[in-house]
């Protein structure tokens, strides 16, 4: 318990500091990110008006705790540009689902497909199914997120006749989409796999396992599989990570209605409100996924003590 709240304490400081360097860093944003189509039709006048009642001529410690008063409360203000004066919980609502559901699948597919292609790799090593999976790592790792997917939009959608953009009445429109999101993932979850089974494969306990007659196949599922997923564990976080930042991208790039592409419209119109939201809640997931990784990997590793300051390993 000493080790949880500790690490939660911990993600809430830094999701604090986050936020607020994240609030000073758009107060220095141009001002006509404020008003919209509307700054060029305003006088001085008119426009320190506004931003005296949006409270922006404040002292910024004023604004910052006025800020922090208003997300307690639920309240992330209105959009600006994109949907003038319609509440930023609103907009995100649905938006929000979607790209959930993209990501859930995404990080499924990836676990499947990864950790079986991870210890197909360490089960033949150093033959042709660990050559094949060390080509898709290396190249999934060395080549620009951004390159494929164009590539998969490009010819997936000729060769296996598959939308080009998302639509919610065509089920067949999630398969691209969730391909992109999920191909670092793979490679990721199938690099680290094979690593620690191979590790597990060259302990004494293994050989010792095979000295007594233990079958290959019973040593792999109940020893050498069992001990390779606890350290996998912490790669979780960075796996939600990759597939925030690639929804960003992915989301735009196959119209789907989330927040990935949400955040792209929002800093192109200049609404500094609802990017502002945005870049709370994309840090709020990473900051939490990163603390959950760290709980996984203490509740699965007996080698932690969960009373340990700090968490030391």
């Amino acid at each position: 318990m000493k080790y949880i709240l500790t690490r939660l304490s911990r993600s809430l400081l830094t999701l604090v500091i986050v936020v607020t360097v994240v609030f000073l860093l758009m107060r220095m944003m141009p001002i006509e990110g404020y008003f919209g189509a509307s700054f060029d039709k305003l006088d001085e006048a008119q426009k320190m008006a506004k931003l005296n009642n949006l409270g922006l001529l404040d002292p910024w410690y004023i604004q910052l705790k006025n800020f922090y008063t208003d997300i307690l409360k639920g309240d992330f203000g209105e959009s600006i540009t994109y949907r003038p004066k319609v509440a930023i919980t609103k907009i995100l609502g649905d938006k929000l689902i979607t790209s959930l559901r993209f990501g859930l699948a995404s990080l499924a597919v990836s676990l499947v497909v990864g950790l079986g292609m991870g210890i197909l790799m360490a089960r033949f090593k150093g033959k042709f199914w660990d050559k094949l999976g060390t080509v898709y790592v290396v190249g999934a790792n060395a080549v620009p997120a951004v390159i494929y997917y164009l590539l998969i939009q490009v010819y997936f959608t000729n060769i296996f006749n598959l939308p080009l953009l998302y639509s919610k009445t065509d089920s067949k429109s999630w398969i691209l989409p969730i391909l992109c999101l999920s191909l670092v993932n793979i490679a990721y979850y199938a690099m680290w796999i094979r690593r620690y089974m191979v590790d597990e494969l060259n302990k004494d306990y293994v050989r010792l396992a095979r000295a007594k007659g233990l079958k290959n196949k019973d040593i792999m599922v109940k020893h050498v599989m069992r001990n390779a997923f606890v350290p996998m564990v912490q790669y979780l976080p960075a796996s939600i990570l990759y597939t925030v930042s690639g929804s960003i991208y992915v989301e735009s790039l196959f119209s789907i209605p989330g927040t990935g592409g949400l955040l792209v419209t929002a800093i192109q119109r200049q609404d500094n409100t609802l990017v502002q939201a945005l870049v709370l809640l994309y840090s709020s997931i990473g900051i939490v996924g990163l603390m959950l990784g760290d709980i996984l990997m203490a509740a699965f590793d007996p080698r932690i003590k969960l009373s340990q300051e700090g968490g030391s390993r």
